[in-house]
């Protein structure tokens, strides 16, 4: 989602004005999830794509450039066969909606690039924000920040309350979607924040692994030891940054946000000890120890009397993992992650076939 920013840089040196095009909703499995941006710009340039190409970024850039015509927002809801869809990246047939907006890039008062520039700036905050449009009314936009606080409106008080409400469950599970609100309105929430990131300290089998499951699930990953033997990029070809030296003064300079997820894998009293002091201190949304449960007690209990109040200790999930029955070093990590991930959208982590 956030490369919108980086987007809307390179388009302001070249264009004048610019479509945004959003895909709003689909209803088939593809390959773009919802929030996936298309720029066509007056001069003619093309940046991103709402699927991976054909028939459907074709009708998108051709509705862009009419809507950049007339300056007024338009849109699509366009319906694919078979045929169509697998063309397109989609399973199976279904429809995919897209939003195109006219924007003026030399317009400093622009109400959506006004939005763009204060979701931006949370963003590097390390905090979350929502941009929700009202469909139909896309001219009609509220702000959600992580704490509940709102700019802008919807044009009706009640939707901007269910609004406010949807848009925080939203940007704890770090999701973006058109969702039906109050008097059959629907409105297309658009989630920014930072992107998450796991810490993992210790360069073990389990973090070897660990690095790869969380590269999958599309989380950046930083690895931190004292040992050059063990955190070497032949181990960990895939990791983002490998940081050796000492762990406690690499966490401390380290920034954490709601948004990180941090492992304790070396299984050393002398790394995870001094690492938890730092990281209690912080806002990291998951704090995970690799260890058996009875040493786990007996050192928070250490942390304890060290003068952490429980309540804080609560925070750190000991031993770390789901019950998975995991015996591995992947398995392992697989647990871990789903705990991680479960933490990340808020969800408890039982079967699915116990949901309501």
């Amino acid at each position: 989602m956030e490369e919108v920013f980086d987007h809307l840089d390179r388009l302001k040196k070249t264009e004048r004005r610019v479509a945004m095009a959003t895909l709003v909703a689909t209803r088939g499995t593809g390959p773009k999830k919802e929030g996936a941006k298309m720029w066509v710009g007056e001069e003619g340039r093309i940046l991103g794509s709402v699927t991976i190409g054909g028939c459907v970024d074709a009708r998108v850039i051709e509705e862009s450039e009419l809507s950049l015509a007339s300056f007024e927002p338009r849109f699509l809801s366009i319906d694919m066969g078979e045929e169509d869809a697998w063309e397109t990246g989609f399973t199976c047939a279904g429809t995919v909606d897209v939003l195109i907006e006219p924007l003026d890039l030399t317009d400093a008062e622009h109400l959506i690039l006004n939005l763009y520039r204060i979701a931006r700036a949370e963003a590097e905050k390390g905090k979350r924000v929502a941009v929700v449009t009202l469909l139909g009314r896309a001219r009609s936009k509220l702000l959600v920040f992580e704490d509940g606080r709102t700019t802008g409106g919807l044009g009706d008080a009640t939707i901007d309350a269910e609004a406010r409400e949807t848009a925080l469950d939203l940007m704890l599970k770090r999701t973006s979607r058109t969702i039906a609100l109050a008097a059959s309105a629907e409105a297309f929430f658009e989630v920014h924040g930072p992107e998450p990131t796991m810490i993992i300290f210790g360069a073990g089998p389990v973090s070897m692994h660990l690095v790869n499951l969380a590269r999958e699930t599309g989380l950046q990953t930083i690895v931190v030891d004292g040992r050059p033997r063990f955190a070497t990029r032949e181990r960990f070809p895939q990791v983002d940054e490998l940081l050796i030296g000492i762990p406690s003064e690499i966490a401390e300079a380290l920034s954490y946000t709601s948004s990180t997820f941090v492992v304790l894998a070396a299984h050393d009293y002398k790394y995870d000890i001094p690492v938890l002091k730092i990281v209690l201190r912080t806002e990291a949304a998951y704090i995970g120890l690799l260890s058996s449960k009875k040493r786990g007690q007996a050192i928070l209990k250490f942390l304890e009397e060290s003068g952490i109040e429980s309540a804080t200790l609560d925070r750190v999930r000991v031993p770390t993992g789901l019950d998975i029955g995991a015996q591995s070093a992947a398995e392992i990590a697989l647990s871990i992650l789903a705990e991680a991930m479960a933490v990340r959208s808020n969800r408890t982590g039982k079967p699915l076939r116990e949901r309501g």
